[in-house]
């Protein structure tokens, strides 16, 4: 299914050279994925769009995938970007296919992923009649998106597809709505070939950094005695990962990420501190609260990182920010130093200037900076019941996958939930984009779709599904679509019985008063499993965990769902309550 360079360049053929071809508008959209080099496309077909599902059905250099449900079209189109850092492309009809779709958009604009969703409409006569299966996609999306067109003339198809691209991959990356009424994916107009660039006077974001700025930074970050690295999913999303190592093997400061940008920094590096925020280490937390220059990396201070910002703000620090959108700088907190400009360019001149200069850091204060974070780890404050043998307990499911699977090449999707926190404490990611979850929005059902897009653009790499008996009933219907393409993914569903998150909430906050977070009738997810063409198995012993992990990777060619039952009474600690500051956390059930 690789798109050839000849392919592409035919897709593309400039207009100077190219020669003129009457097209419908279906048509030159197809032309303009092709040579955008979109290989897969994530969709569900209907009325406005069956134009473009004709042209689909004429060429062979992009697979469509039939998804069961139009949000798992925009999530597996969602992973296969968060895996792969190339656009991701979701076709969905209008109406209910547009509504349908609008939680993964939002899910993918919450996290700054690149996407173009393409979108049915009814006719441009009949927009704004009630016609059947209309709705205003425009306006539904637009605080969802990052841009959202309507294409109202065929002849505009090739721009506005050019320039969807651009604006979904370039900047702060996010979804991009292109909506095609159905005439205009019918209509013909002269076609000459694809842009070859596009120019917006409205849309120029900045790439590099001010020079003065960084330097400014630089005499920060060198005269610290407790300097802190923290950084979020920008890191990864701007490909900036080995400028980042670089820059904190050159320095030996402490880092730390956040949830959206784990495997930036490696978790067996001792100078990493683990996750911060709500659910984070008490050594990451303390250390932000306590340093006296914090390097902010593409990351946006959120209400789940800094909890109270009352509270983070009594400690007067020195902060440095960097990020290539200027809204997200001082958003929430004030910055000192903010630096507009994409993370890896900026990262790349700052590590220049370090080279270039003759200033050293503080070894004597960083060395008795080093002695008070040492003393915070020694909490072990991830410490669990590792030799109960009446229970399997959770986190032990996800450190049994981790060292089973640390030196494999593998990616680890979730759902949202309690299963989601132990996946990212207790799976140590190495490398970047291994860890493919829903931050922002937090939106339950993305497991198994997320899974399906990676599976897809990693066939040889091994791909699991860390889920909850609650969540991944979202979107199970897409086993289904796993059978059909050959995603054999590993599906962890860490079955406690409940809304997990829901019930430690209501046992911390509300006395106990469990409402409605217990699941009552949950299906035989084995004979479900089975029901769907694939394999089923259920471990109830914690002996048991480790040889169905090991069956289970044997089936390289089976998508397997392992129904772990795991003790419905354990809480995700250290946990900070909404309102607290991150260093009023609760290590364990004696803080209850």
């Amino acid at each position: 299914m690789e798109i050839t360079k000849a392919e592409i360049a035919s897709a593309a053929a400039a207009s100077s050279g190219g020669v003129s071809q009457e097209l419908r508008g279906a048509e030159i959209l197809v032309k303009a994925l092709q040579a955008e080099g979109v290989k897969f496309v994530w969709g569900y077909p209907g009325g406005a769009v069956l134009h473009i599902y004709d042209a689909f059905y004429k060429q062979d250099t992009i697979q469509h995938v039939l998804v069961r449900h139009e949000q798992a079209a925009v999530h597996a189109a969602d992973g296969y970007a968060r895996a792969t850092g190339d656009v991701g492309v979701a076709l969905v009809t209008s109406g209910p296919g547009v509504t349908n779709a609008v939680t993964g958009i939002a899910t993918a604009y919450m996290d700054s992923i690149p996407m173009v969703i393409i979108t049915g409409q009814v006719p441009t006569a009949a927009i704004g009649l009630d016609a059947f299966q209309e709705c205003d996609t425009v306006g539904i999306t637009r605080p969802v998106v990052k841009h959202n067109f309507l294409v109202k003339d065929v002849r505009h198809m090739a721009d506005v597809m050019k320039k969807a691209f651009h604006i979904a991959r370039s900047g702060r990356p996010g979804p991009v709505v292109v909506d095609i009424p159905k005439d205009v994916s019918f209509n013909k107009t002269s076609y000459s070939g694809y842009p070859d660039s596009i120019e917006m006077r409205s849309y120029n974001p900045v790439r590099k950094g001010h020079g003065g700025q960084i330097r400014k930074a630089l005499q920060l970050l060198m005269g610290a005695k407790r300097p802190y690295i923290y950084t979020g999913g920008g890191v990864l999303l701007s490909n900036a990962t080995p400028e980042l190592r670089t820059l904190v093997n050159m320095l030996g400061y402490p880092c730390t990420n956040t949830l959206m940008g784990l495997g930036a920094y490696p978790a067996s590096d001792r100078k990493f501190l683990g996750m911060l925020g709500m659910h984070g280490t008490v050594e990451a937390n303390n250390a932000m609260q306590n340093c006296d220059v914090l390097l902010a990396v593409g990351a946006r201070f959120d209400d789940r990182v800094i909890g109270n910002p009352k509270h983070f703000a009594q400690n007067e620090r020195k902060i440095i920010h960097i990020d290539i959108d200027p809204s997200s700088i001082s958003k929430r907190v004030k910055v000192d130093v903010p630096i507009v400009g994409d993370v890896k360019e900026v990262l790349t001149e700052l590590i220049a200037m370090i080279r270039e200069g003759s200033l050293k850091p503080d070894s004597n204060a960083l060395g008795a900076w080093w002695e008070t974070i040492e003393d915070w780890r020694k909490r072990d404050c991830l410490s669990y019941d590792r030799g109960n043998k009446d229970v399997i307990k959770p986190q032990y499911v996800v450190e049994t996958l981790w060292n089973m699977t640390k030196d494999a090449d593998t990616y680890i999707t979730s759902d949202v939930g309690q299963h989601q926190m132990w996946a990212a404490q207790y799976y140590r990611f190495d490398e970047p984009r291994r860890w493919i979850n829903s931050g922002g929005l937090g939106t339950m059902g993305v497991g198994i779709p997320y899974a399906m897009g990676i599976k897809l653009a990693r066939p040889e790499s091994e791909v699991f599904c860390i889920t909850g008996e609650g969540s991944v009933q979202m979107c199970i219907q897409e086993l289904s679509t796993c059978l059909q393409y050959n995603t054999p993914i590993k599906i962890v569903a860490l079955n406690n019985r409940y809304l997990g998150m829901v019930r430690q909430w209501q046992e911390i906050e509300y006395s106990g008063r469990y409402s409605h977070s217990y699941m009552d009738a949950l299906p035989n997810f084995v004979k479900l499993a089975e029901a769907y063409g694939h394999v089923g198995m259920l471990i109830e012993r914690p002996q048991d965990v480790e040889g169905a992990l090991r069956e289970a990777r044997k089936l390289k060619d089976r998508t397997v769902f392992m129904d772990f039952r795991t003790d419905p009474t354990e809480n995700v600690f250290p946990m900070v309550k909404a309102g607290k500051g991150i260093t009023e956390m609760l290590l364990g059930s004696e803080d209850l």
